[in-house]
C-alpha cells in the first residue's frame, strides 16, 4: 500500500493571535513546535519511513517538516520546496485579526473570505510592500503568476499542476511521501483527492500538526482510505477551534 501523509504546520504566531496570515512568513509558536514534534512521534509509532518530502517556501511549514524529520531520524531524505504549496493569499486581509474583522464586516463575510470557493478578498496594490513580487524568494517566478489575493479556487488552480506533475507521479517510484503545507493549500489537495464539491469544502477544518494519511493501491494508485493519526476527541477539539477563528470575540 502506497501512502501520502498531508500535514498542516504547527501553530504559528499569527494563528495564536488569530490573524489572517496567508503568504506572511511568520514563525511557529512554542506550542506549534511541540505539535510538530508530536506529529513526528505519531508517525514514528506507526512505523512511517518516508522516501521524500515536500513543503512550501514559508518557514512555519519548513520548520514543522524539520521537527518531524528530526523526530523520525529521517533528516537525510530528499526535500523539495515549492511556492505552489504556499498558503492561500489573503490580499489586504493579511495581518488583520479575524475576530475584529468579523465584528466590522460580520461573521458571514469573514467565513466567505476564509472558506468560500470562488470569492477572494481585495488584492494587494502593486506598490504594497507585502506584494510577493518584492520578495527575493519569488524572484524566479513570473510576476504575473504571483497572487495579490486568492480564492480557494485560485489556490487549487495554483497547486494542482505541481500535485499532478510532481508530487503524485513520484508515488510510482516511492512508497511513502510527506507533504507539509498549510490549511488552504492542503484543503485544495484534499478536495481534489476526495472529489469534494465546491459547496462542501467550506466544512473542512484542518487542525494544525495532525498527520492525515491517504492510502493508495500499489498498482493503479487509486485512493483506498484516508484517516487522521491521533486521539479522535483531541482532533475534533482542534477542528472546532479552527472553525471558530472567524467568529466575533
Amino acid at each position: 500500500m502506497k501512502k501520502i501523509v498531508l500535514l498542516r504546520h504547527g501553530e504559528s504566531l499569527w494563528n495564536m493571535e488569530n490573524r489572517f496570515t496567508g503568504w506572511t512568513d511568520v514563525d511557529l509558536t512554542a506550542k506549534g513546535e511541540a505539535e510538530a514534534y508530536t506529529a513526528g512521534e505519531q508517525l514514528l509509532a506507526d512505523d512511517f519511513h518516508f522516501d521524500k518530502a515536500y513543503t512550501s517556501y514559508l518557514k512555519r511549514a519548513v520548520r514543522t517538516l524539520n521537527c518531524v524529520l528530526d523526530r523520525l531520524d529521517q533528516e537525510w531524505i530528499p526535500v523539495e520546496k515549492s511556492w505552489r504549496l504556499n498558503e492561500k493569499h489573503y490580499g489586504q486581509l493579511q495581518g488583520l485579526n479575524k475576530s475584529e474583522t468579523a465584528q466590522k464586516y460580520s461573521e458571514e463575510q469573514v467565513l466567505i473570505w476564509r472558506r468560500s470557493y470562488d470569492i477572494a478578498p481585495a488584492p494587494l496594490g502593486e506598490d504594497d510592500p507585502r506584494n510577493p513580487r518584492f520578495d527575493i524568494r519569488y524572484r524566479d517566478v513570473p510576476a504575473a503568476e504571483l497572487p495579490r489575493t486568492e480564492s480557494l479556487k485560485d489556490t487549487v488552480k495554483r497547486i494542482l499542476p505541481y500535485w499532478n506533475d510532481v508530487i503524485f507521479p513520484s508515488l510510482k517510484h516511492h512508497d511513502q511521501l510527506l507533504v507539509v503545507a498549510h490549511g488552504n493549500s492542503l484543503r485544495g489537495i484534499i478536495k481534489h483527492l476526495k472529489h469534494i464539491p465546491d459547496d462542501e469544502i467550506v466544512k473542512l477544518n484542518l487542525p494544525t500538526g495532525v498527520p492525515y494519511v491517504f492510502e493508495f493501491d500499489d498498482r493503479h494508485l487509486r485512493l483506498e482510505k484516508d484517516y487522521f493519526l491521533g486521539d479522535p476527541e483531541e482532533i475534533r477539539r482542534k477542528m472546532n477551534a479552527v472553525a471558530s477563528q472567524g467568529k466575533k470575540a
